[in-house]
């Protein structure tokens, strides 16, 4: 038996209240998932949706992207995804300027960042 649950969001946005309603569906019954359980799921899908997909999107511009073509689109996405994770195996909190950094001094600053400095 599964369940359903319902999460209410108010904030703030250009200076009036909005409320927002959302749901899921899940398979998970409640013996296996509490209310606080299913919010740490919900938090921690947001997580990944805001750490990885809304950086792809907006930082690294793939929607923008006139790549459509053959095996293009997703060669250009295992490199951004690449790119994203030799980031943040260096710690970078702040892709953007990560990438602005690295574009400025580049190709032989961001070999020596990742360790090749002998090409």
């Amino acid at each position: 038996m599964g369940q359903v649950c319902k999460l209410e969001r108010v904030f703030r946005c250009k200076g009036r209240e909005v409320r927002e309603v959302a749901y899921a569906i899940t398979s998970a019954g409640p013996e296996l998932a509490c209310a606080a359980t299913l919010l740490g799921w919900w938090r921690g899908h947001w997580h990944i949706e805001n750490r990885l997909h809304w950086v792809r999107d907006v930082t690294m511009g793939e929607d923008q992207s006139r790549v459509r073509s053959g095996g293009a689109p997703q060669a250009m996405a295992a490199l951004r995804n690449a790119a994203l994770s030799l980031l943040r195996l260096a710690n970078v909190s702040n892709v953007a300027e990560a990438l602005r950094e690295h574009a400025y001094r580049g190709a032989a600053f961001t070999f020596a960042a990742l360790g090749i400095v002998n090409l």
